[in-house]
């Protein structure tokens, strides 16, 4: 049997490909490159360049390769660029993702991992946030993410397909191996772009906002590493094939950084003091986002490995370096 990953050749999907290729698993990868890399995707897996909106496409996929589990995570996840092109993020988010639940209730696949958001909180009340907390997103992104976190509970009821919807606090980092890491050009992650201004690719770094009801002023956010983000879809995985029950659950650690912290957390790592501009808030941020992250170790047995701010910020900024330096020799 084979797992399908969607948008494999991308940031967190990349990762995701080596963790499965690292395990023994046989690894089909879709994705049609709008913002992944071709080199991302590592000779062992079966790369197929296509959309996940692809009826006819990801049918014959399915049946091809005998897939048994599917791992979804081709979409847009921009927050400010889904405020102004929010039919954009129901199309590739929400319509594709239909697309690609039909397809694998038709092919009876029975394993079903979402790449969902903490997006779907909004503006908590309280922090940490648990996956019982009321769902109220205040993007189209999070609405995005909350749709296709409906279509998958009403389908499990109405069909044998049984799937693990987590639900990602801020993502960062790059594999420690330094196979793979964050390389969309213009991304808004802050350890990238604080990351591409100690290295000089930026001019300076702009802070959005620092009036919110946190300690020192800026948005606050739990920060993941990839890596261990990752290995909680591979332990979704397994709980899955194990025969555990449809569940929702968040993937973060329990503590929040603030974006000032972030910011001197990369200085410290690249030795260097770089321009910060503090400018107006950007719509669709809340002002902290911390995971209640007691269930998904409880349920899955995950446990973190790289729960360390400046380890996720160093494997970042190694990664960096070793964009820029494929860049000036190309």
């Amino acid at each position: 049997m084979s797992v399908l990953v969607t948008g494999g050749a991308g940031y967190i999907g990349s990762h995701m490909v080596l963790e499965l290729l690292d395990a023994g698993e046989d690894v089909v990868l879709l994705d049609n490159l709008s913002t992944g890399f071709r080199w991302a995707v590592p000779d062992a897996a079966k790369f197929v360049d296509g959309n996940v909106g692809d009826p006819e496409l990801v049918s014959r996929l399915l049946r091809d390769y005998e897939i048994d589990a599917i791992l979804h995570f081709a979409g847009s996840i921009v927050v400010p660029d889904s405020v102004t092109d929010p039919l954009g993020y129901y199309l590739n988010n929400t319509c594709n993702s239909r697309t690609l639940i039909a397809c694998a209730v038709a092919a009876k696949i029975p394993n079903f991992i979402f790449s969902s958001t903490a997006a779907v909180y909004g503006i908590p009340k309280i922090n940490p946030v648990t996956e019982t907390a009321s769902l109220q997103p205040i993007s189209p992104y999070g609405s995005s993410k909350l749709m296709t976190e409906t279509m998958l509970a009403d389908t499990a009821k109405a069909h044998p397909l049984r799937f693990v919807a987590l639900r990602y606090f801020n993502v960062a980092g790059a594999d420690p191996k330094g196979r793979s890491g964050q390389s969309t050009p213009r991304a808004t992650h802050l350890i990238k772009v604080a990351s591409e201004t100690a290295l000089g690719s930026r001019p300076c770094l702009d802070v959005y906002g620092t009036d919110y009801e946190t300690p020192d002023g800026t948005c606050v956010r739990d920060y993941i590493h990839v890596s261990d983000l990752v290995r909680a879809h591979l332990d979704a995985l397994r709980y899955l094939r194990e025969g555990g029950e449809s569940i929702v659950l968040n993937c973060g650690y329990g503590k929040g950084f603030s974006v000032l912290d972030v910011v001197e957390a990369v200085k410290r790592a690249a030795h260097v003091d770089f321009t910060v501009n503090t400018v107006a808030r950007r719509p669709g941020d809340p002002p902290a986002l911390v995971a209640g992250a007691g269930r998904i170790r409880e349920v899955l047995g995950w446990e973190p490995r790289l729960d360390d701010l400046d380890t996720i910020v160093a494997h970042a900024l190694s990664w960096e370096k070793r964009l820029a330096d494929y860049r000036a020799a190309s």
